[in-house]
């Protein structure tokens, strides 16, 4: 097999990498990016005895309005981690269902309280408590090694095989040399744009707003949408706050803007007359978080000695919050494909092809799903100012089923080997 050379993004003749290394290093694998995805991979790998460095970007795992959903499948495998008592000992709040509300109707779109699992509800948990939980259980094992501040800027590609990266950070260039190297570095992923890969994608018709406002103990739990004459406003119970989706059309974000912040808070209080008083919290746009929703995925995951999963290999729509947990299904499927590669010291690029083969059908599925609800129920409030009126098949018991079985668990529940 033929394979591309990456181009070299470096340019700048004052800055020569390859000349002031400060230091080089080894380990089997190299994961770039500490969110969901890298930091599952980096501790099912370190349980095993394989050497693995983890490499984030930022200083710390805090950043605002990050998806914060941990679905029952997750759930399942922390608890085959024996992770999961220990896990909800974390401040969360559950979700057992997400409903619809429309003037005249409420609809449930999905309901989790049937499930057949320990886990029947949304654990709402702050990613950033989620990732710091997983790296601390990561650091009890001495192959592991978490690198913060690592602004990768290089793959190092010797005759079309991938052999690390090079990054900035920690007072200069670092090399650090792999048998494989994995991008979990996220929707603006440096290493697939580094890899050269080719993306299939499609045009979500809504992009998001989100921002806060607080939750009293009268209002209902869970999650919920509101559908009004043009309007749509999902609101995500944070226990003493709500976390407040405002949806809007693909690139109408500018629109919004130039009709002001008080326009907004006014259609907001539009579909939720609650939020009269709340909604005066937003002083200014420093609290309002765009969101430029996307959908897409790449053809091939991988390449000789780099591998993508997560959001680097396909970008989710926000509808049923299930990135976080195809992004960590990727890492147990990577881990159980990758596992004796690794202890046998070569990693075939069949096995790579494998984990895309156990993992790409179970995401075009759900983007296929998310796109099915985005035009049934959402493009068409938004180009309409005429009342919603829920589709029959949320009304039938068996089809209602269905979505929730398909957010809870995705379409094949992931499993540790053992």
């Amino acid at each position: 097999m033929t394979t591309d050379v990456p181009k070299n993004l470096s340019q700048d003749p004052s800055i020569n990498p390859i000349h002031d290394i400060v230091d080089v290093q080894t380990t089997d694998c190299c994961i770039v990016g500490g969110g969901p995805a890298g930091a599952v991979l980096a501790l099912l790998l370190a349980r095993q005895g394989i050497s693995v460095m983890l490499l984030e970007a930022h200083k710390d795992f805090d950043r605002d309005f990050r998806g914060d959903t941990i679905h029952p499948s997750v759930m399942e495998i922390m608890e085959e981690l024996g992770l999961s008592d220990r896990l909800l000992e974390l401040p969360h709040t559950k979700m057992r269902q997400i409903s619809i509300q429309t003037p005249q109707d409420t609809v449930t779109l999905a309901d989790f309280s049937h499930l057949k699992t320990h886990y029947p509800y949304i654990t709402m948990l702050p990613q950033v408590k989620f990732l710091e939980f997983i790296t601390q259980e990561a650091q009890k094992y001495p192959s592991f090694r978490l690198v913060m501040g690592a602004n990768v800027q290089e793959l190092i590609n010797e005759n079309g095989v991938i052999q690390g990266v090079r990054y900035r950070g920690g007072g200069g260039w670092h090399e650090i040399r792999a048998i494989l190297t994995v991008g979990a570095d996220g929707r603006h992923s440096r290493l697939r744009h580094l890899g050269e890969f080719e993306s299939i994608e499609t045009s979500p018709p809504m992009d998001v707003l989100w921002f806060r406002v607080p939750r009293h103990p009268e209002d209902p739990e869970g999650g919920m949408a509101r559908f009004r004459q043009g309007k749509i406003i999902a609101m995500l119970d944070r226990g003493d706050e709500w976390q407040v989706a405002y949806i809007i059309p693909k690139g109408g974000y500018q629109q919004v803007r130039a009709e002001g912040l008080e326009e907004l808070k006014k259609s907001v209080v539009e579909v939720v007359p609650e939020f009269q008083q709340r909604i005066q919290n937003l002083h200014d746009w420093s609290k309002i978080a765009f969101l430029s929703v996307e959908s897409s995925r790449v053809k091939r995951w991988y390449r000789p000695g780099l591998l993508l999963i997560g959001d680097a290999a396909h970008i989710m729509s926000p509808v049923g919050g299930v990135g976080i947990n195809y992004a960590i299904q990727d890492a147990v499927v990577a881990a159980n494909v990758l596992s004796k590669p690794f202890q046998n010291r070569q990693v075939q690029l069949s096995e790579l092809a494998k984990v895309q083969r156990q993992r790409e059908l179970p995401t075009r599925i759900i983007q296929a799903f998310q796109t099915f609800i985005q035009k049934r129920l959402f493009a068409p409030v938004l180009a309409s100012n005429s009342t919603f009126i829920p589709p029959a098949f949320l009304r039938l018991p068996i089809l209602r089923d269905l979505p929730g079985r398909l957010i809870a668990f995705g379409v094949f529940p992931v499993h540790l080997k053992t």
